[in-house]
């Protein structure tokens, strides 16, 4: 009866988005209406092929069907969303590369929020719902709640980056900095991560381990804030129904302060908090140690959550917010600097007794070098936040130098790491195809990183010093046309270090497919057992 009721929804979708298709007002809303009447009809053509028969009792096994797909999930959108950034690097240094014969489809300003979202929503968010799947089944000894309703949120959330990132080519965003999607794929956004929330919240509910595990709470403050950030930033009213254009609730510089609320925020709990709890677990896991102090662990925790959500004013210094607004947000900031470490100390500190592995194992090495990272961009972040430091670094190219050593060195290198522990378990492999492999992504991704950050520091420091430097009388030595040219030679370098980054997930993703079409098989150890 379930698969009738799935039929009919799923049918009424794809005639919706036909009509909407039909009276489509603008380009991009069309597009998007095909894609949803698309991805529709192929669920429908899915249900009604599967409808009737048996199922099949697993409620004794993890449900990792669904984190299979996010590892391939995972690796694609990173590819897609490293290559784009190669892209637009290179188009900054060589500007004929913005090709006129796509008609500004293929452009920086186009491509540039493909690229934040491909890595940041794609890459990043499907390796968060991958490994808080697999980390809140292990540590609750439960299956995943909800039945088919893990597979919703990761088709939801495909579904979600075609259609923003259609969206972007087609010149469909909000446009602000973080360029977010329009309102009806903000409304998609929301019931995805709902189900989300409600498999993980329903998983904990259910587990036989009394103790809820740290990582768990890294996870579930990520979705639980996540949810609060997305809903009060895309506060908006369409137009029409027929097209994806909005206004916005908020204007001025109470735009700009929500804006930046949810923009550090994403951050602070997006792409830090989550990924701190796949830290929590994978690091230990495949050290085979427990962490170094789990009391530390929820001092971290606690510190984290309360002082970041106060940090986000400090991207506004000098602006029209209040003064005592981004005070605040660089006061906090700088608090947030001891907890960050915190963190770190404890990362690093788990490997006490075993840094032996760090050189007979590629996958440590990159989890190591994860959390140094983390480290020196949690520094790098509340120095910059100080009004003297970010009178010379804001709007320049330091920034983001440090965006990308977080991003880079912190995200990527973790979730390399967490991809390298978790296929050969997911598939029941031996082990990877190749350690070497790993070594020789390992050391690809860290120079590429340590290029691209330090280029995007040096050209940083040099335009804000150029753009402040004034002769006898007064009068700015020199022109924006002449800080462009000067930082030619740093751009080249950025590009560079972002094609040996985009190469070392290339070979990573050749390691992975390998290790489960010609590793052996070995026995399933899928049934559920003691929390682990």
């Amino acid at each position: 009866m379930w698969d009738y009721f799935k039929l009919a929804g799923l049918g009424f979708v794809a005639v919706c988005a036909a009509i909407a298709a039909n009276y489509a007002h603008d380009l991009a809303y069309q597009v998007n209406a095909l894609e949803v009447m698309l991805a529709a009809g192929i669920a429908f053509l899915w249900v009604l092929r599967t409808a009737g028969d048996p199922k099949p009792d697993v409620q004794h096994e993890y449900f990792d069907s669904v984190i299979r797909a996010g590892a391939i999930a995972t690796a694609f959108w990173g590819v897609v969303g490293f290559l784009v950034g190669v892209v637009i690097a290179s188009q900054l240094a060589f500007p004929w590369l913005n090709f006129e014969f796509l008609q500004g489809f293929g452009n920086f300003g186009r491509l540039r929020p493909l690229h934040t979202s491909a890595v940041i929503f794609a890459f990043g968010g499907n390796a968060l719902i991958m490994s808080s799947f697999y980390i809140v089944q292990r540590t609750s000894a439960a299956r995943l709640f909800g039945g088919s309703l893990g597979w919703f949120v990761f088709w939801g959330w495909q579904l979600v980056i075609v259609l923003a990132a259609s969206g972007y080519v087609l010149g469909a965003t909000q446009a602000k900095e973080y360029a977010e999607p329009v309102w009806y794929v903000d409304i998609l956004i929301t019931v995805v991560w709902v189900a989300f929330l409600v498999t993980f919240m329903g998983t904990l509910l259910k587990r036989k381990e009394p103790h809820i595990y740290v990582a768990n709470w890294f996870l579930l403050s990520m979705i639980l804030t996540v949810a609060m950030l997305h809903l009060v930033n895309n506060l908006a009213i369409p137009v029409s129904i027929f097209g994806s254009e909005q206004v916005q609730l908020f204007s001025g510089v109470q735009d700009a302060m929500v804006q930046w609320w949810y923009g550090h925020n994403a951050v602070g709990f997006f792409l830090t908090a989550g990924f701190l709890g796949m830290m929590y677990y994978f690091v230990p896991k495949q050290i085979e140690r427990p962490i170094y102090s789990y009391k530390l662990s929820i001092i971290h925790f606690w510190a984290l959550i309360f002082l970041y959500i106060w940090a986000g004013p400090h991207h506004l210094h000098y602006t029209a917010l209040p003064e005592w607004a981004s005070t605040l947000g660089m006061v906090f900031s700088i608090m947030l600097w001891m907890p960050s470490w915190g963190g770190m100390i404890n990362g690093l500190m788990t490997l006490s007794g075993a840094w032996d592995k760090l050189r007979t194992d590629p996958i440590v090495r990159m989890m190591v070098v994860s959390i140094g990272f983390y480290g020196m961009s949690t520094f790098e972040g509340p120095m910059m936040s100080i009004k003297a430091v970010n009178s010379l670094s804001h709007y320049t190219d330091w920034t983001i130098g440090h965006v990308h050593s977080g991003a880079l060195g912190w995200n990527g290198m973790i979730t390399f790491g967490v991809l390298y522990y978790l296929v050969p378990r997911l598939w029941n492999r031996e082990g990877l195809y190749s350690l070497k492999l790993v070594s020789w992504h390992f050391w690809l991704a860290t120079i590429g990183i340590v290029l691209y950050a330090s280029s995007m520091w040096v050209t940083g420091i040099m335009e804000g010093l150029m753009w402040r430097e004034v002769d006898a009388n007064g009068f700015l030595v020199n022109a924006f046309a002449d800080t462009v040219a000067a930082k030619f030679p740093m751009y080249v370098v950025r590009a560079s270090g972002g094609a040996l980054f985009l190469t070392g997930a290339l070979i990573m993703c050749w390691n992975l497919w390998m290790t489960v079409r010609a590793q052996p098989a070995k026995a399933s150890q899928n049934s559920m057992v003691p929390a682990e």
